[in-house]
């Protein structure tokens, strides 16, 4: 199937120190016959995001409103979007170079997968953009082993999605893991692995902001499999970060 637009859903909240880089990103994608779609959800910002949002940049969605957290404006724009493919990217994440979007449907249209994925980067901003981790994930591997595709980095056919459904809000850290279980894995949905980087993402995240989150995390990385009604072995939620060690590795 041909693919004619590509949807970019990018959330944020309080972001206007990262927000241009986000978009820029976007902008200065290049692909011919191909429109990249970029939506963007706010969650009611005070920080001035939306000013630099809707006047210095131009997406061609925009939404500003409270959300029930993180997922629920990501379903809002699953919601919006019309792309044949859909990909996120966090607002203060960026795509490595012009060419990521044209290198991602050209693997689509010629493996005819259902989803495409990649390696990505992680830098520190207060070390002068240091790459501090780089996450290569390599070919398809085993769920059940702590494998799974960098979400910032995956990309999908609108098909998955509508058939699957969007994210589980019961889940506030790990309903993107949960998903993956749902659709990826419980459905043995054919990826394809582009080896390249894709996304430059700033050190961070909810997940690790503490201790505390990470052990809510690893718990809800256990009930994703139990929701599914899949057995994961003993060790699978404990792979899962420990398998992030040689991404520290240079």
């Amino acid at each position: 199937m041909n693919i004619s637009r590509v949807s970019i859903i990018t959330v944020c909240y309080n972001a206007s120190d990262v927000i241009s880089q986000c978009l820029d990103s976007v902008e200065e994608q290049v692909i011919e016959n191909v429109t990249v779609e970029h939506i963007v959800i706010d969650g009611g910002s005070n920080d001035g995001t939306l000013g630099i949002v809707r006047g210095h940049h131009n997406p061609d969605h925009v939404v500003s409103e409270k959300d029930n957290g993180l997922y629920d404006a990501m379903n809002k724009g699953l919601a919006m979007a019309t792309g044949e493919v859909i990909a996120f990217l966090n607002s203060d994440d960026v795509y490595c170079d012009p060419n990521v979007i044209s290198d991602v449907v050209s693997a689509f249209t010629s493996s005819n997968a259902q989803a495409v994925f990649g390696d990505l980067v992680v830098f520190d901003p207060e070390k002068e953009g240091r790459i501090v981790r780089r996450w290569k994930a390599g070919p398809k591997g085993d769920f059940k082993h702590g494998w799974m595709p960098p979400h910032p980095s995956l990309f999908v056919r609108q098909s998955v999605f509508k058939q699957h459904g969007g994210f589980n809000l019961n889940f506030k850290f790990s309903a993107d893991y949960e998903w993956m279980i749902r659709s990826l894995y419980s459905e043995n949905l054919s990826l394809t692995y582009l080896p390249r980087t894709l996304v430059k993402m700033r050190a961070g995240g909810l997940s690790n902001a503490s201790l505390r989150n990470r052990l809510k995390a690893h718990l809800e990385d256990y009930n994703a499999w139990k929701v599914n009604d899949q057995s994961p072995y003993p060790w699978t939620v404990f792979l899962k970060p420990l398998r992030k060690i040689t991404q520290f590795i240079k």
